[in-house]
């Protein structure tokens, strides 16, 4: 029997439709008691420990998400990627970041050829070319070596790598080969962003990594030309062969720029950008801080998950799980947002990314075959280290919209402090939240427990909690690299689970491109306006409107680079 064109029209997806009400009538403070239930919720990998009894889920819901799994093709579609199918249809282009970090002896096929020789190939380039310039061995125009690490590139080639990059910075062992280095990530085409990337920066001791697969990316370029105007006016133009390199496919651009197509370093077509952390995008800036002997580490733990999602029972599968939880949560339940509360400072930058690795893949609204979806799909993430969130937005969480969320914290801290005299140390402190959290998500407190405490009464409805808001915890062993790239890959692959389901392509973003088409139309008229005098003209009333009031203001096209003071 053929398979239906939507998952939703399936007799596993109505089945679950019709459980919905049977869990609208349990409450999780009944459903914790159930230590049978419990026990059968929690999973672990390599010491990885995930606890999803906080779920609004029982033993039932779990065994009718695992058939819609089975009636998804969820299995099939899983050996597809790996095995280098086109399964990013509508870009015709395999979907291969497992590749990135594949043993060096593995087979992985597209179009016929096994790739892993060429990622190896450009790993081992960016081993040899990291420690030249670490160790001193490639210095700059001026004979001084080259201690500060600019890397240039937007969305995917600057959130994932600069997330690795803030969780490493106070890992005892990462931060013991930075020492004496600086890595700064310019993203943003607003000028503000390029003169905090460069402030305090000499020219002389500094190499900037343009990163853009097709150097044609207009943000990304802009703020490369900008940089290298800095170093050749301050160095000569013959600087910028010694004082930047480029992470890009398109070599003839390359070198047209003034980089030595020699110092490019590939990625590939079958690699997304917001996937492409573990591609030169991120390892090439991160060996470049931290010594490539540190990443592999890192690459080595998100290889250690990608043979996990492969082959692991779904019932033992942690990328597997919270993906289906997050279908459940999503589209059965209709919860849309989801916030990642990392009880880790190392991971502040862990939400943003995953924010754009989620919502710019799964932020659709058709079927892979372009059918519309009759459904809710994608999920809007947001986060924020604990306990700093609790300051800020869990009186929504705790009171107001139920919010699914995901906690994430570490046994052991990547910088442990105990002060004499105090009840616990530093960390115990922070874990303390990271424990008490959820139950108080689940649990809430009642009207009569508020009584109980001699609560006056017009108190009562302010102070009343809810509860039977879900929850999960993911409990790492600690914060290393390996660590890291263990944990990217969890919600990498917990992405792709959520597409698979939804019948979606999760790997091309159609999204982002009618905004760029648009401002290529106002950035020519800011030139007509501002070079040549020439009215606004061919817009709305409303962007004409705020375009003339922009243009009131005269900007001068004088060639200035940056404030004196900035340089």
């Amino acid at each position: 029997m053929a398979s239906p064109a939507l998952i939703s029209e399936s007799e596993q997806w109505k089945d679950l439709k019709q459980h919905v009400s049977e869990i609208q009538t349990t409450h999780l403070r009944d459903l914790m008691n159930d230590v049978d239930r419990c026990q059968s919720m929690m999973v672990e990998y390599e010491g990885i420990f995930l606890d999803y009894s906080r779920q609004r889920v029982t033993k039932e819901t779990m065994g009718k998400l695992f058939k819609l799994a089975e009636a998804a093709h969820l299995k099939e579609k899983i050996e597809k990627m790996y095995g280098g199918e086109k399964i990013n249809s509508t870009e015709n282009r395999s979907v291969l970041h497992v590749a990135l970090r594949a043993a060096r002896e593995k087979e992985i096929y597209s179009d016929g050829k096994n790739v892993v020789p060429e990622v190896w190939q450009v790993l081992d380039k960016i081993k040899d070319f990291s420690e030249k310039v670490r160790s001193g061995a490639w210095i700059g125009a001026t004979g001084k070596p080259l201690k500060d690490v600019v890397s240039v590139g937007i969305g995917g080639s600057f959130l994932g790598p600069l997330f690795v990059h803030a969780a490493l910075q106070t890992d005892a062992v990462a931060a013991e080969y930075a020492k004496g280095r600086q890595l700064r990530f310019l993203a943003n085409v607003d000028p503000v962003d390029v003169a905090r990337s460069i402030k305090d920066l000499d020219p002389e001791t500094t190499l900037v990594v343009v990163v853009s697969k097709t150097f044609t990316t207009a943000e990304t370029m802009l703020n490369a030309r900008t940089l290298r105007e800095w170093i050749s006016s301050s160095l000569g133009a013959g600087a910028v062969a010694k004082h930047m390199v480029a992470v890009s496919t398109n070599l003839p651009l390359v070198k047209d720029f003034g980089i030595d197509p020699a110092n490019a370093f590939a990625f590939w077509d079958w690699v997304g950008g917001r996937y492409s952390v573990c591609s030169a995008v991120g390892v090439l800036p991160l060996s470049l801080q931290y010594s490539f002997s540190v990443v592999e580490k890192f690459l080595e733990g998100a290889r250690s998950i990608d043979n996990h999602f492969y082959s692991a029972p779904f019932e033992s599968n942690i990328p597997v799980l919270v993906g289906l939880l997050s279908v459940w949560n999503v589209t059965f339940l209709g919860y849309p947002a989801r916030a990642i509360l990392p009880y880790s400072q190392a991971l502040e930058k862990f939400a943003p990314h995953i924010q754009q690795l989620s919502m710019e893949s799964n932020g659709k609204g058709v079927s892979i075959d372009g059918t519309p979806l009759p459904f809710e799909a994608g999920e809007i993430d947001f986060g924020e280290p604990g306990t700093n969130g609790q300051h800020s937005f869990y009186q929504l969480i705790h009171q107001g919209r139920v919010i699914p969320c995901d906690f994430i914290g570490a046994v052991r801290s990547q910088q442990p402090i105990y002060l004499k005299g105090e009840v616990v140390s530093n960390h115990d402190e922070l874990m303390s939240n990271f424990f008490a959290q959820p139950d108080a998500l689940a649990y809430g407190k009642n009207p009569d427990e508020l009584l109980r405490d001699k609560v006056p009464d017009h108190l009562i409805p302010h102070k009343t909690f809810t509860g039977n808001r879900p929850s999960l915890s993911i409990l790492l062993p600690s914060l290393s690299a390996y660590d890291v790239g263990q944990l990217l890959a969890i919600y990498e692959h917990r992405i792709a689970v959520q597409g698979f389901v939804w019948g979606i392509n999760s790997f091309d973003q159609w999204g982002v491109e009618l905004g760029k088409s648009l401002a290529t139309q106002v950035r020519k008229q800011l030139h007509a306006s501002r070079v040549d005098e020439k009215p606004v003209q061919g817009f709305n009333f409303s962007t004409t409107t705020l375009l003339s009031r922009f243009l009131e203001v005269r900007t001068p096209y004088d060639g200035t680079v940056l404030p004196k003071n900035v340089i």
